[in-house]
């Protein structure tokens, strides 16, 4: 679940928050929502798709600030070692995130998660 201050500012329409993360080492990344479940970003979750993320998590929750949260979790198997990306993947399935949640006016900075973090 993302950390989300509020609900009463959205990044684009249906989208509060954004992560792009990878567990150590950092080769394979997915991607982390939280969406409005009232008003989903269908263009953006049409993107995914047709990338080949897969949704792997999906889960409804009352923020604190009494908001509707959607919290979804996608990933792409790669074709390295246990479906991980290999490096041309990597720099390919960066550069498709970036130009999708770009043309909706979202910047995306991918990160590498910390073990405790990635492991909780």
């Amino acid at each position: 679940m993302l950390f989300l201050k509020s609900t009463s500012v959205t990044k684009a329409p249906g989208i509060y928050e954004v992560d792009v993360a990878a567990k150590p080492p950092g080769k394979t990344f997915g991607v982390f929502l939280a969406t409005d479940p009232d008003n989903p970003p269908q263009t953006v979750l049409l993107g995914l798709a047709e990338l080949g993320f897969k949704n792997t998590h999906q889960q409804n929750y009352v923020h604190k600030d009494k908001g509707k949260v959607l919290d979804l979790h996608f990933q792409k198997d790669g074709t390295d070692l246990f479906n991980g990306w290999k490096a041309d993947e990597c720099s390919a399935n960066l550069a498709a995130i970036e130009s999708l949640f770009g043309n909706v006016g979202v910047a995306v900075t991918p990160r590498v998660m910390s073990l405790a973090e990635a492991y909780a």
